[in-house]
């Protein structure tokens, strides 16, 4: 694998990305370097189905490896919701602040112990004419009782990191970084990786 698309335009992401396979001379391009517009149909019903859904895409088109991602927050009082859906769960328009607030109206009264939840994210691996690879990467924590913190975006008002008396939005990005579900993701797709690049 000597070039990868990442199946992004997040400059933050883009950016991780680039220093992980910088290791292992991988070249990076992004969606913004191929001017790549297509609105892709996120249909799946798991983090890895979108995930896979994203990549599988691309690959077709360019016949190039690609990397994409999906994630989100499972509450477990919620039955894993709002998973999937997390971007949208109060609607079509991707509002923050009203996904907060759904969030906050639906654990309303239930105490600490029953506020468990984690921050995933799934990376899916797509290459022509191979098994698409998939690394998952959680977070656990606890869902706050009002939003804390002006940092980060999503649900990091809201979410205590397990260890932590802080939200993530309290958190420096650096600090967030060290801890977040998107971090382990890619520890492990740098483990596998790393077991690739020993076998050669």
């Amino acid at each position: 694998m000597e070039k990868l698309i990442i199946a992004t335009k997040n400059k933050g992401k883009i950016n991780d990305f680039n220093q992980l396979f910088k290791k292992f001379g991988i070249e990076v391009v992004s969606l913004l370097d191929l001017d790549y517009s297509n609105d892709i149909e996120e249909t799946g019903s798991t983090f890895e189905e979108n995930a896979a859904i994203k990549a599988e895409t691309i690959v077709k088109q360019f016949n190039l490896p690609v990397l994409a991602d999906d994630s989100g927050l499972e509450i477990d009082l919620l039955n894993g919701n709002p998973g999937v859906y997390s971007a949208r769960y109060a609607g079509e328009n991707k509002d923050d602040k009203a996904n907060i607030h759904k969030v906050l109206d639906e654990l309303k009264g239930q105490s600490f112990s029953n506020r468990t939840a984690r921050f995933v994210c799934v990376l899916a691996l797509a290459q022509p004419n191979k098994s698409t690879i998939f690394k998952r990467g959680t977070c656990e924590g606890i869902i706050s009782e009002s939003p804390q913190g002006e940092n980060g975006f999503g649900y990091d008002p809201i979410f205590y990191p397990v260890g932590f008396s802080r939200t993530m939005a309290q958190m420096t990005h650096e600090q967030k970084n060290e801890i977040s579900h998107r971090k382990n993701a890619m520890t492990k797709l740098e483990n596998w990786l790393n077991t690739k690049s020993e076998r050669r």
